[in-house]
């Protein structure tokens, strides 16, 4: 399971510095580069809750192995593509392909170890791993740009489903066979995934159209329509919904979420304009960029390995209000970039400081989002949190990007750019700060579901503090 998050956070990042070098190579627009990250997480994210769903009624491993075959082939068509179209087509099967592995693998993962100190050793090291494959993207991505082709940022992602393809055919053991309730809600991801899609399409468009303009309007208010459809449609269907809207009345499970949107925004952001700000302010090559993004992963890595102690003797949520302050306190210093800067006084420093603050929250967000979760229901929190995290670093990218742009203005220099992306930043560590708030409205507990909570058939209950 550790391989597999660490090859679906790889490639999550692994692209970021490429990105200068795809929209030569295939001719993107400065807009239209920024679907190569949004085909990606908009699929994953908009598609988790069915996958989920299918982990928990036809079989996790089964899922898996689904999953990671599809993530291979479509990493092998991307790094084939020669249009921009078909490079964006491939990154949204990869979503597809993600959607399906990754729930299921957290859930075999929960099911694994469902309490105690092992729980929290488990979690320690897929945190770890999860963390490493989001930060080591960028070195790889950076080496793989510069001294073999953008292309292989693609093609990385073959090898490696290969080799968890067959570590998780020979190292899981399939369950008991799945209880076959009503079919997939597949309408209801069908609207999510596409009012999502039109949702960010609106807030990118806004280079173009302004807020008030009757597209951007147009645009936003179907997307609000299809996300009410879909809402309206988990409450009625005759099929078996994609997510029991009873479930988000544990405040375990809409803390943890609503914390990782936030989060997952604010990260996706940095990513980006880091990558950016090295290169075309700073005037740093691929390969070296990807290097000076090394401290920042060992830190996260720093910072999940030292939440596996503090978890003995700090409440979850006590860890999440620590990481995301000082989360937010990197932000900040990152706001103070300056076009005339440098990699060790505007970089090194709040790298170390995010990395460490984010890697506290990676496993205490993962534990608190399955808290009183019932069996039969891990599959789908697993894949809800998944989605809020994607589907944030898409709204975040969008809409922190839309800022950013629009502070550079229409004459590009190092110091417009140095403006634009200094203003991401800044507005990441307010993200930050509004996650580290709402982590305080997660109870206190952490330990099994009760047995009501396991009973199954009804909603459940919220966990007590």
């Amino acid at each position: 399971m550790a391989v597999v998050q660490f090859m679906v956070s790889l490639d999550l990042s692994v692209v970021n510095v490429g990105l200068p070098q795809i929209a030569t190579g295939l001719g993107f627009s400065a807009v239209g580069l920024t679907w190569v990250i949004h085909a990606y997480a908009l699929t994953f994210g908009g598609l988790l809750l069915l996958g989920g769903k299918a982990a928990d009624r036809y079989g996790r491993k089964r899922v898996l192995l689904l999953g990671l075959g599809l993530f291979g082939l479509a990493s092998l068509l991307g790094g084939l593509a020669q249009e921009p179209g078909h490079l964006v087509a491939a990154r949204a099967a990869q979503g597809v392909g993600a959607a399906a592995l990754a729930p299921a693998a957290l859930a075999l993962l929960t099911a694994a170890f469902p309490a105690g100190q092992a729980r929290i050793r488990a979690f320690g090291v897929w945190s770890a791993t999860n963390a490493a494959g989001g930060a080591l993207g960028v070195l790889i991505g950076g080496l793989l740009t510069e001294y073999a082709g953008w292309r292989w940022v693609m093609f990385v992602s073959v090898p490696m489903a290969a080799c968890a393809l067959a570590l998780a055919w020979r190292g899981i053991t399939a369950g008991p066979p799945a209880a076959r309730g009503g079919r997939p809600d597949v309408l209801g991801a069908v609207l999510a995934t596409a009012g999502m899609t039109l949702l960010v399409f609106g807030v990118v468009r806004t280079d173009r159209y302004a807020w008030a303009s009757p597209v951007t309007l147009t645009t936003l208010a179907v997307a609000a329509a299809l996300l009410a459809a879909f809402v309206h449609v988990e409450r009625t269907t005759a099929r078996e919904p994609l997510i029991r809207l009873g479930l988000l009345a544990n405040r375990s499970v809409a803390g943890a979420n609503a914390f990782n949107l936030l989060a997952g925004a604010a990260m996706a952001a940095a990513f980006y304009f880091l990558s950016l700000y090295l290169q075309q302010v700073l005037g740093t090559g691929p390969a070296l960029t990807g290097i000076m993004f090394v401290p920042l992963a060992l830190a996260v890595i720093a910072g999940s390995v030292l939440a596996v102690p503090l978890g003995y003797r700090l409440a979850a949520r006590t860890l999440l209000v620590i990481g995301g302050l000082l989360t937010a306190t990197g932000f900040a210093w990152f706001g103070l970039i300056s076009p005339d800067g440098a990699f060790t006084t505007d970089v090194l420093g709040p790298s170390i400081v995010v990395g460490v603050g984010f890697g506290l929250c990676l496993g205490p967000v993962v534990s608190t989002a399955t808290t009183g979760v019932a069996p039969h229901e891990t599959g789908i929190a697993s894949g809800l949190l998944n989605s809020s995290r994607q589907i944030g670093a898409s709204l975040g990218l969008a809409a922190l990007g839309t800022a950013a742009h629009h502070r550079t203005g229409q004459t590009v220099t190092p110091e417009t750019l140095n403006d634009g992306y200094a203003l991401g930043l800044t507005l990441g560590a307010a993200l930050l700060v509004a996650a580290a708030l709402i982590a305080l409205t997660v109870p206190r507990r952490t330990g099994p579901p009760a047995r009501a909570e396991q009973a199954g058939g009804r909603d459940l209950l919220p966990a007590r503090d």
